[in-house]
C-alpha cells in the first residue's frame, strides 16, 4: 500500500514529524502534488482548507485529513473525507494506516469518519517519537499551553498541560543541524508548567548544543511576562539570534483580559524596553479587529504598535475567528482609516510586516517570483 502525503507550504513541519511517526511502523510518506494511489493525507488548517475540499471529495484514493481545522471540525471535514484524524497523529495515524492496509476495524479513538466518532483516548509522548527523519523539521520542544487566549486553537489541539521533549533528545536532533531552530507556543517555558519559568532547564539545554542557538524567533516565540533579566541573558550568553519574537496582540488592558491572556500592557512595554537594554530587537506581533474591540481600544493598540516601531519590529494580522476556539462564529470588527493609514505607513518603512487588511496571505506561500 502506497501512501501518499499532499504537499502543503503550511504545514512542512506536520509532514517531517508525521513521516518520522510512521517511518518507525514501516510506513513511508511520498509527497505528491495531487492525490495519488493508495492512500492520501492531507493536514490542513481552517484558512486553506476550502482550497482542498473539492480537491479530496473527488479522489479516487483513500483520503485521510488531519490539522488544525480537522480537529477542530471532523463532522464537517468527515462529510468529504474518507477519515479525519483529531488531535495528535504520531500514535493514530500509523494505527489507522496499518488497519487500512490489513481491512480491518477502522473505528479508533480519534478517527471520525461519516459514521463514526470515538474522541481520542490517548496522549502523545514526544521523546516516543523522532522529531523527523528523512524529512528535516524544526525540532518541536513543547507541546500544550496552559492559557485559553480567545483566537487560539493550540490549547484545543494539545491541551492546558505542558509536555516537553527531553533535554538529550532535543540535542540529539538539534545538532544535526548548524542552525538550531525549535517549535513552542512559548520557548521560554520549556521544563516548565508553562507559568513558572524553569532557567536552569532551558540553560541545560543550551549546554548540549554544539552549533549556533536560535531561540525565541519563529516557530519558536515567546510571551511578554517571561522576558526578563534571567531570560534575556540566556539569549545574550548562549543564542546567536539578536532578535525575539513575542506576542502582544492588543494595546488595551481590557481587551487582554477578554482574550485571557494572561498579561497586561505594561508587561508588553516593559518587555520592548528589557529587550533594548540588552541589545536585542523586539519583534511583537499584534491582532486588530477583535469583535469586541472598541475605537478607544484598538487606537491604543495602535499607539503601542507605533511605540513599539521605534525601536523594534511588528507584525500586525486582522483576527480571524478560528473554530474550536471562545472566539469562533464571531466577526471581526473594521478597522479605523487611521489604524490602516499607519500600518500602511510603518509597512512602507520596513517597521511593519503581516496582513491587517487580508488575514489569508499569511496562509498561503507566496509565488516563486516573489522574495520573502
Amino acid at each position: 500500500m502506497r501512501v501518499n502525503w499532499r504537499q502543503i507550504h503550511a504545514a512542512r513541519n506536520s509532514f517531517a514529524a508525521l513521516s518520522a511517526a510512521c517511518e518507525q511502523e514501516g510506513f513511508i510518506l511520498h509527497p505528491a502534488e495531487k492525490p495519488a494511489d493508495d492512500v492520501t493525507c492531507y493536514s490542513l488548517n481552517s484558512i486553506n482548507e476550502s482550497q482542498y475540499r473539492h480537491e479530496i471529495s473527488s479522489s479516487d484514493s483513500i483520503t485521510i485529513v488531519g490539522g488544525p481545522h480537522a480537529s477542530a471540525c471532523p463532522g464537517e471535514v468527515a462529510e468529504y473525507a474518507d477519515y479525519v484524524i483529531v488531535g495528535e497523529g504520531e500514535f493514530t495515524l500509523p494505527r489507522l494506516l496499518a488497519q487500512i492496509g490489513r481491512d480491518g476495524d477502522t473505528k479508533i479513538p480519534g478517527v471520525a469518519t461519516a459514521h463514526f466518532y470515538e474522541p481520542p483516548d490517548t496522549c502523545v509522548r514526544l521523546d516516543a517519537y523522532p522529531a523527523f527523519s528523512q524529512t528535516k523539521g524544526y525540532v518541536e520542544i513543547t507541546r500544550g499551553c496552559p492559557f485559553s487566549c480567545g483566537y487560539c486553537q493550540t490549547p484545543h489541539i494539545f491541551g492546558h498541560c505542558m509536555r516537553h521533549r527531553s533535554i538529550d533528545t532535543i540535542a540529539e536532533y538539534a545538532n544535526r543541524y548548524e542552525h538550531a531552530r525549535f517549535v513552542s507556543p512559548n520557548a521560554f517555558a520549556y521544563g516548565s508548567d508553562g507559568i513558572h519559568p524553569r532557567w536552569e532547564k532551558i540553560e541545560r539545554l543550551f549546554l548540549q548544543l554544539k552549533h549556533a542557538i536560535y531561540f525565541g524567533t519563529f516557530p519558536s516565540e515567546v510571551r511578554p511576562e517571561f522576558i526578563c533579566e534571567e531570560s534575556l541573558s540566556l539569549i545574550v550568553q548562549y543564542c546567536s539570534n539578536t532578535r525575539l519574537h513575542f506576542g502582544a496582540q492588543s494595546g488595551s488592558d481590557p481587551v487582554l483580559e477578554r482574550l485571557c491572556r494572561g498579561h497586561t500592557v505594561d508587561e508588553i512595554i516593559r518587555a520592548v524596553e528589557l529587550c533594548t537594554e540588552f541589545s536585542i530587537t523586539p519583534v511583537v506581533d499584534f491582532i486588530v479587529g477583535f469583535p469586541f474591540e472598541t475605537d478607544e481600544d484598538q487606537n491604543l493598540t495602535l499607539d503601542l504598535i507605533q511605540w513599539v516601531a521605534r525601536s523594534g519590529n511588528v507584525h500586525v494580522h486582522r483576527f480571524i475567528p478560528l473554530p474550536g476556539t471562545p472566539l469562533a462564529g464571531t466577526n471581526a470588527r473594521s478597522l479605523l482609516p487611521e489604524t490602516e493609514k499607519i500600518c500602511g505607513k510603518l509597512a512602507l518603512s520596513g517597521k511593519l510586516t503581516g496582513s491587517w487588511n487580508d488575514p489569508e496571505i499569511r496562509f498561503f506561500r507566496p509565488p516563486s517570483n516573489v522574495i520573502p
